[in-house]
């Protein structure tokens, strides 16, 4: 096994260690406790978890999916958290170092920087889909980040690269804004404006065009199932920022690629 293999592994074993800790955030925010402080505990029994209940995944089969001091339920929700998270982690670290080319100068700012990213958007994404909102101690955050690291841009006088940042960022937030208003917050809700903003931030352009169209697209593809199957009526509300997440890491790993095939249709 080579040397790159077993820092796929690492990566990857890093990553569920992470989204364990981002099940715990989740848990936190609800119950709007910190996530800094106080050992892990049942959400049943409020048993003290020890090391052998917090290993990511395994520890969920080896229990069979249950506490293993109150024998309750536990959720699917965080095995399937921590190997989305271990997936991403794993899938930006290829997608970096493909670009760097050479691991010797691979650049760990940016790295890390889409891996605190792809843990935000992880929040969002569970934490909107199961309490309809997205958190503001969540995606203030994300947008400073991304503010701050987007700075390097007029450090390096590219100053192109950051104006398109911004200005992505104020259009897609003006776009749902622009929705919000008209439905009187029915269609989607103001922390989809906040997260248009975000998304733009980090993506820029052309590549938020590629994130917004496909948050569209499955959102619709997904809401017409809903309907079929009568698990919604058109007048259900339906979380948005599930889609807008999705969408924001198909531009990530696939933007440049698509962009490239749809403008070569008009060149053939």
């Amino acid at each position: 096994m080579g040397l790159i293999s077993l820092f796929y592994i690492f990566v990857f074993l890093f990553g569920l260690m992470v989204g364990s800790f981002l099940n715990c955030v989740i848990y936190r925010l609800e119950k709007n406790e910190s996530f800094l402080k106080g050992r892990s505990f049942c959400p049943h029994c409020k048993h003290i978890l020890g090391w052998q209940d917090l290993i990511p995944v395994l520890n969920f089969f080896i229990l069979k999916g249950k506490c293993r001091y109150c024998h309750q339920k536990i959720s699917i929700q965080y095995p399937i958290v921590e190997i989305a998270t271990g997936l991403l982690f794993l899938l930006i670290f290829n997608f970096q170092f493909q670009i760097s080319k050479q691991f010797l100068i691979f650049n760990l700012l940016n790295l890390f920087y889409y891996w605190i990213i792809a843990s935000f958007l992880v929040v969002i994404f569970v934490y909107d889909l199961r309490h309809y909102i997205i958190p503001d101690k969540i995606i203030y955050p994300a947008i400073a980040l991304t503010l701050i690291f987007n700075f390097k841009f007029l450090i390096f006088k590219q100053f192109q690269i950051f104006k398109s940042s911004i200005l992505s960022a104020l259009g897609a937030s003006a776009f749902f804004l622009l929705i919000f208003l008209i439905s009187r917050g029915k269609w989607l809700g103001f922390g989809d404006v906040k997260l248009g903003f975000f998304m733009g931030l980090f993506l820029g352009f052309p590549n938020i065009l590629v994130a917004l169209f496909f948050s569209f697209f499955i959102g619709a593809i997904i809401g017409v199932g809903l309907i079929i199957s009568g698990k919604k009526t058109l007048k259900s509300e339906v979380p948005f920022g599930p889609f807008l997440v999705s969408g924001t890491f198909l531009a990530l790993f696939l933007g440049e690629r698509i962009i490239d095939w749809y403008l070569n249709l008009f060149l053939i």
